[in-house]
């Protein structure tokens, strides 16, 4: 009996509802692990009908159809001679359970539903599904009709077991059950299996490879064995983008890794790999007298097929895929990667025209609209490396002369399906600001639009002039903060009116692919930063109220960093005025002795920002404990190492600031629930609709017990401090 076997497990870029795209994409990766000589097959989690179906599983419909597509599976004779572990919602004695099917040549061998539930941040899977609540237990599942008629039988094993082959055993996990302390593989191996498949809907974070990498690397580490890794790719319909990497993993070590950002729809990868090499490591270990005396035994469904069948004519030089070292992208690259990919998606799938982006000359549309060329360049590497189905959609968004001719360069590409617009005032833009927007688009190469508002905005202006018989004034012209917020926020509320007129009618006027079928997706330009949001440093639908926007969770800081290295990775050196030029929205008037700032208006830098955010979030820090915590760090006192830049404050400053932060979070609120969906990127995002959970109407912090607690404490440490310096 043979020992090495090969192995498949794939990235699917599947979509909620797309039955038969998502089937083909299934099926499609079946064929390319047959024909690498894989006899295992292994995808992402609800591969059939998408991952983030959100409250659609609670419709019949979405059971119904997966059946039915699980049987076009079972009967699609391409697909036999390999072991297939496929996911779908499967409903049972009334229950939703979120389910793996194992199956061979048009039969089932196994339904093993998930038994635990991802259910913090993101996720929500115990609104929608039961967990299988009983390790190591089946139970009999009665198959409907349709089903019955391809198994020949009317009932299937359902449950917590393994499958037996000749030569080995392997098991299913269901992604958060990787992530638990006590992970189902563990009694897995103890039981003697060496082979564990894991079936993921495991969302991008920044720098979230590594853990996952890691938890998975620890897992056959400890244990040995042979752990294959799926995961969904890419933007099924919701916030969150799917990165991927799929990866097979011996003994603690990688042996195969996928992309973990890739325009491809369907990828696949395979490993050879020595079960020898599982028992020989296992030996080693200290394991033995764990799994000689574990009473964790599992049910094996036996099957004859092998997965490392004697054949003569097998390839004699067969080896075991050699270990290579895992693949990180900085934090940089996978803003410019998870952002270029996700628009990709959104925009193929939208059936829209292109992109519009007002520029105003500051970092976030700077970065926003850097994003979109990152998506540029990374469809024209797709397109020279072949990719059918990215050759597809350039030419259905594309418009040239001939019907085979393609872009050549991401320049080309902005040019048709990227639009920038600079909305300036003649008060309050700066030539600098207009001049930055020009420099940026002239080198990406998207079709920019330059214009004014003013008349837009003197007509708004005069309907309260005329009505009231009042005129509001800016606060350099000697108005109260009420007038001044007034007018900030008309210009504002103009340029999305303007940004939205122009993306419907541009496509027409350019002549663009479908005339006025299409309209250009509004991306969000203005204070749409992870900490502009949590300050709530913007207008309520303004140029932050958009259709989607790529940086609405990643920090100021991050973004500069992104900038800097686009400046020299992309060859684009006009970024370097947007890392040097002062934060600054441009909505009141300039003059000779005032510039509009924005750190100055927040009274908080985007440093400190980034800080509250964590702590929020992260650390679950409400006012007082924040106090507590950054009256150590902020320290005027502290001990500072070389690395060390963060604020250096005295105790009734670092009160003064935490006051003051959430006095503004909490009179903000409301915006929040209006925010452009943003792509996921970071655990600390403010996103209201769906990550970040809080009301939106708060009592006054500032008359509130948690202030008072502060001044409270804040008196306590001056008085202890004041008692030290008299000694």
């Amino acid at each position: 009996m043979g020992h090495l076997i090969t192995v498949a497990t794939c990235s699917l870029n599947q979509w909620v509802l797309d039955w038969e795209g998502n089937l083909g994409r299934i099926i499609e990766s079946i064929h390319q692990a047959k024909a690498a000589g894989a006899r295992l097959r292994v995808g992402p989690e609800l591969e059939i009908c998408g991952y983030s179906c959100l409250d659609h599983f609670h419709e019949l419909d979405v059971y119904t159809h997966s059946l039915e597509m699980l049987l076009q599976l079972l009967q699609d004779e391409t697909t036999h001679g390999i072991v297939i572990d496929v996911g779908l919602p499967i409903m049972h004695r009334n229950l939703r359970y979120n389910c793996r099917v194992i199956c061979l040549d048009g039969k089932i061998l196994l339904i093993r539903p998930k038994m635990w539930l991802a259910n913090d941040g993101n996720y929500r899977e115990m609104r929608h599904f039961t967990p299988w609540m009983r390790p190591r237990e089946t139970e009999l599942f009665h198959l409907p009709k349709m089903l019955a008629e391809v198994q020949g039988a009317t009932h299937v094993l359902f449950g917590d077991a393994v499958i037996s082959t000749p030569e080995t055993a392997f098991g299913a996990e269901t992604c958060e059950e990787l992530f638990t302390p006590n992970a189902p593989h563990i009694d897995m191996a103890l039981d003697g299996v060496e082979v564990f498949t894991n079936s993921s809907g495991s969302h991008f974070t920044l720098q979230k490879l590594d853990t996952r990498l890691q938890l998975i690397m620890e897992a056959t580490r400890k244990s040995g064995g042979v752990y294959l890794y799926a995961n969904q790719q890419g933007c099924d319909g919701e916030r969150l983008y799917f990165d991927g990497c799929a990866m097979i993993i011996v003994n603690g070590d990688v042996v195969a890794q996928g992309s973990q950002f890739s325009l491809n729809d369907v990828e696949v990868i395979t490993a050879t790999v020595d079960l020898e090499e599982v028992r020989a490591y296992r030996s080693s270990i200290s394991r033995g007298m764990q799994a000689a005396t574990s009473t964790a035994k599992y049910q094996r469904i036996q099957t004859p097929f092998e997965l490392s069948p004697e054949d003569e004519d097998a390839d004699v030089w067969k080896r075991p895929t050699p270990v290579i070292k895992p693949r990180y992208h900085s934090v940089q690259e996978e803003i410019a990667l998870v952002g270029g990919a996700y628009l990709w998606d959104y925009l193929r799938r939208s059936g829209t025209a292109g992109y519009l982006v007002p520029l105003s000359g500051g970092i976030d549309s700077c970065a926003t609209a850097t994003i979109v060329y990152s998506m540029c360049r990374m469809v024209i590497q797709a397109i020279e490396e072949g990719n059918a189905q990215v050759i597809a959609d350039v030419k259905r968004l594309a418009k040239y002369d001939g019907e085979d001719v393609l872009p050549k360069t991401p320049q080309a590409l902005c040019n048709q399906i990227f639009t920038t617009i600079y909305m300036g005032m003649k008060k309050q833009s700066s030539r600098e600001t207009r001049q930055r927007a020009k420099d940026l688009s002239d080198a990406i190469g998207s079709y920019h639009v330059n214009l004014d508002i003013d008349d837009v905005y003197e007509a708004q202006k005069k309907l309260v002039v005329n009505t009231i018989n009042f005129e509001p004034k800016f606060r350099v012209e000697g108005g109260t903060n009420q007038e001044n917020l007034t007018l900030q926020c008309l210009q504002a509320r103009i340029r999305m009116v303007t940004a939205y007129e122009f993306g419907q009618i541009l496509p027409t006027a350019r002549g663009r692919p479908g005339g006025g079928k299409y309209v250009y997706p509004y991306i969000s330009d203005q204070s749409a930063c992870c900490v502009d949001s949590l300050r709530g440093y913007l207008t309520k639908y303004d140029c932050s109220s958009a259709d989607i926007n790529p940086i609405g969770s990643i920090d100021k800081d991050d973004l500069k960093r992104f900038i800097a290295w686009a400046e020299k990775s992309f060859d684009l050196p006009c970024l370097n005025e947007f890392l040097t030029a002062i934060p600054t929205a441009e909505l009141e008037p300039i003059t000779h002795d005032y510039v509009q700032s924005d750190e100055a208006d927040m009274g908080m830098t985007y440093q400190e920002l980034t800080i509250f955010g964590r702590l929020r979030k992260l650390n679950k820090l409400g006012p007082f404990a924040m106090f507590q915590r950054l009256v150590h760090d902020w320290s005027i006192d502290r001990e500072r190492s070389p690395e060390d830049d963060g604020p250096a404050y005295t105790p009734a400053q670092v009160a003064e600031k935490v006051k003051r932060f959430f006095h503004f979070y909490a009179i903000n609120r409301h915006k929040m629930t209006t925010l452009t969906p943003a792509i996921h990127s970071n655990d600390y995002s403010p996103d209201d609709n769906r990550f970040d959970l809080r009301p939106f109407l708060y009592p006054s912090f500032w008359s509130s017990w948690s202030f008072k607690r502060i001044d409270m404490e804040l008196k306590r440490i001056e008085k202890r401090s004041a008692k030290k310096a008299s000694v």
